[in-house]
């Protein structure tokens, strides 16, 4: 889950990504953020919302590829792409961060055109459940919206 933030003056990532309980480089990757000379007060950027909840941190070391980590943590590839903002075939690298989806969620990404309807069919429950399980919905293409698996 994410949301918007306007860069304050006197931020920099740093600032931004503890007061979000986030990491630097993340926030760095989800608005492709190459220098942070780049960040200026008024800017609206995008940051992890409750990203301690749904997801962990992993490092990519030498050698790993989006489709290995997927592989290795057991989830969709395409997903872990996307909701790291890269596509299948994008570089990266050793050194930098991406957010893995914890075990007992369900994720979607929205597409354009869907609705509450369509989201909560996606997860099989219905539109309260979906609402109760994600703070903030925009359903603008591209938001990850999430929800708790029943056991």
């Amino acid at each position: 889950m994410f949301e918007k933030y306007i860069i304050q003056d006197g931020d920099n990532l740093n600032i931004i990504a503890n007061r979000f309980n986030t990491k630097k480089n993340v926030i760095k990757d989800i608005n492709n953020i190459a220098f942070e000379d780049m960040l200026r007060a008024g800017m609206e950027i995008i940051v992890p919302k409750g990203s301690k909840k749904y997801f962990d941190y992993y490092t990519i070391k030498k050698g790993d590829t989006l489709y290995q980590i997927a592989l290795q943590y057991n989830i969709n590839p395409e997903l872990l792409a996307n909701m790291n903002g890269l596509n299948m075939s994008d570089y990266i690298y050793p050194g930098q961060e991406i957010l893995i989806p914890k075990n007992g969620y369900s994720y979607y990404i929205t597409m354009e055109g869907d609705t509450l309807d369509t989201v909560a069919d996606k997860f099989r429950t219905d539109v309260a459940k979906v609402l109760n399980d994600n703070e903030t919905i925009y359903l603008l293409a591209g938001q990850l919206l999430v929800k708790e698996r029943q056991n």
